[in-house]
């Protein structure tokens, strides 16, 4: 051993640096949605929406798999069924400041409203389009301020 080395070892060691670690933000901030943040079912521990959708592709599957008057309805029931689903999970995520899904609610309203209109009157076609357009863009304007108003003043979320 050297002299350095001998000298360098008298003295105390220093401490270990101090590492800060970066603490966890808070739900309301930030485009970054954690999944411990996403909102609980009001039937949480059952898994309703689960099996409404494991539901609805058992008709799907039993739609496309059989012929005959009843394809249609399985089917349609399926698709509605996995809708309905989908639009539920997106509404309870998007009222609870979660993610946005501004766009996708706009639209199910859109339809929702042009529709009937489409079934129960003579409505031209060009008319139909305006007054859903028209929904679409009310509809939506609501929806991003109510999220911005539940989220903290983040516009969308990921």
């Amino acid at each position: 051993m050297g002299r350095r080395s001998r000298k360098r070892g008298m003295t105390a060691p220093a401490p270990p640096p101090v590492v800060e670690r970066p603490r966890p933000r808070p739900a309301a901030q930030g485009p970054r949605a954690r999944m411990a943040d996403a909102p609980k079912a009001p039937w949480s521990p059952f898994p309703l929406t689960e099996l409404i959708v494991l539901l609805a592709m058992a008709l799907i599957v039993g739609g496309v798999l059989t012929d005959g008057g009843r394809r249609g309805a399985l089917l349609g029931c399926g698709f509605a069924l996995v809708s309905l689903a989908g639009l539920e999970l997106a509404l309870r995520e998007h009222f609870a400041g979660y993610r946005s899904h501004s766009t996708l609610l706009a639209a199910a309203s859109a339809i929702v409203v042009d529709a009937p209109l489409f079934l129960w009157t003579d409505l031209p076609q060009i008319a139909l389009l305006a007054i859903g357009a028209g929904v679409f863009v009310l509809v939506l304007m609501r929806l991003r301020r109510a999220f911005r108003a539940r989220s903290g003043g983040v516009g969308f979320r990921v």
